[in-house]
């Protein structure tokens, strides 16, 4: 069984190489570039943000699971933490939302995430954008800084959970709130599929049961919490095949058991 310090190491090595890949690589496999699925030509998880306001293209890497700043009631004026911010796609459209006397925050662990979504801020001359490297379980954020926690697809990567959603708790302010889009399971997968490494970092086998999911939430002292958004994640069978046998294949594709997209809300007291 991997520690979390190899975990920690292993998505910092996928995401790494997914930082110095194009979105275009990035879309044609299952969990960024480098990471021998390469041969299945469309995007699994990645929700199309090219509409939206704020939207850089440099910045999207085709890594998220949903849009969590559609439901965030981002205000203007407010201080936004991203977590796991990659090369700043949330973070970009989470600024056209709080503007000019806003703040948006990116954390993320991974320095060539970093050094890509500081050298897009750059490129932008957006002067309240800052991105920041740093551990979800030990945010270098301040208590009581942020109006609103964003995440997308990033939670179900991190080995201790509770501690991350205990520090998003400490960085809200009193009264603030998040809106995080991740994926949970419904049913239990086979083993083999859950702790498939490549899979790990692309957002599948590090995924918990989704009441599991919401408890740990509940526990870290969260309120009015909700589900805003919820959809299967329609994984092809020829990626399927290779992990699972023609029994636990038509297992999985029973609507009762799978892999969901969540956009959860939650607020701070």
């Amino acid at each position: 069984m991997n520690t979390d310090r190899e975990i920690k190491e292993m998505v910092k090595e996928k995401y790494g190489a997914i930082a110095r890949a194009s979105k275009q690589q990035n879309q044609s496999s299952c969990c960024g570039s480098d990471c021998g699925c390469s041969d299945v030509e469309f995007s699994v998880m990645a929700d199309d943000y090219t509409s939206l306001p704020g939207y850089v293209p440099d910045a999207d890497l085709a890594l998220g699971c949903g849009l969590p700043t559609e439901f965030a009631r981002i205000k203007p004026g407010d201080t936004v933490v991203d977590l796991g911010s990659g090369a700043g796609n949330d973070c970009f459209v989470a600024r056209s939302l709080a503007g000019e006397h806003g703040r948006v925050i990116g954390i993320d662990m991974t320095e060539p995430m970093i050094d890509k979504a500081r050298a897009n801020v750059s490129k932008l001359g957006f002067t309240n954008v800052e991105f920041r490297l740093g551990d979800i379980e030990d945010i270098p954020v301040e208590d009581f800084t942020a109006d609103v926690v964003v995440s997308n697809c990033v939670m179900n990567l991190v080995p201790d959970k509770r501690k991350a959603f205990a520090e998003t708790y400490r960085i809200l302010k009193r009264g603030g709130h998040f809106s995080i889009s991740d994926i949970v399971l419904q049913g239990e997968l086979p083993e083999g599929l859950r702790k498939e490494a490549v899979l790990y970092a692309g957002c599948i086998s590090g995924a918990l049961q989704k009441e599991e999911y919401l408890s740990i939430i509940k526990e870290a002292g969260f309120t009015s919490i909700r589900v805003q958004k919820k959809r299967r994640t329609e994984i092809p069978n020829s990626l399927l095949s290779q992990y699972l046998s023609l029994e636990q294949l038509q297992e999985f594709n029973n609507q009762h058991v799978g892999i969901f997209s969540i956009t959860v809300y939650a607020e701070r007291a």
